[in-house]
């Protein structure tokens, strides 16, 4: 078995990576990434960072212009929501929800001007592995709660930092094409 790359359904440029496993006495082994799976993707600047949360943390809504994000979930349990806010695509406004598991592994590949966010269903690590190196400039935020995209988190109360508090509503935001 190899590992499947899918695009997604309901947002153009949204790709999902079904890990294939590799299984003996001695537990799974599983390939997460080769850039060759994403030809569209320059990873000259490769950067991979994670992100360890208790449960109910809420991270996001998070876009970028110039980097893509690859996550994996290799612990824990999250619910991923995507939101497509380039204004030349097909698929603006459109939002999808990913359930990422450690016991189920699989990539999301996310491109530039998709917001995108999680929230843990119990303790959890997202590994990031970017397009380009951190440096600021090119980090921006919509509400994680903003009527007009209608994310269903499906959690009460959750933990959010007050950076993303502050975010603001997708009517707000001087978007450019992508």
């Amino acid at each position: 078995m190899e590992n499947l790359v899918t695009d997604s359904k309901k947002i153009e440029g949204v790709q999902h990576v079904k890990f294939a496993p590799y299984s003996d006495e001695r537990g799974i082994f599983r390939e997460t990434f080769r850039a060759e799976w994403f030809p569209q993707v320059d990873w000259t600047n490769i950067q991979t960072n994670r992100s360890d949360s208790d449960a109910n943390v809420l991270r996001g809504l998070h876009y970028h212009y110039n980097q893509y994000d690859y996550w994996l979930t290799p612990r824990g349990h999250i619910r991923v929501a995507l939101c497509d806010l380039r204004t030349s695509s097909p698929t603006l406004r459109s939002v999808e929800i990913v359930e990422m598991r450690g016991d189920s592994m699989k990539g999301l590949l996310i491109p530039p001007g998709v917001a995108h966010g999680f929230v843990t269903l119990t303790e959890a690590t997202v590994n990031y592995i970017v397009s380009n190196y951190y440096d600021g400039k090119d980090e921006y935020g919509v509400a994680w709660n903003d009527p007009e995209l209608g994310v269903d988190w499906k959690v009460d109360n959750p933990e959010i930092s007050l950076r993303d508090q502050s975010n603001p509503l997708f009517s707000e935001l001087d978007v450019v094409s992508l």
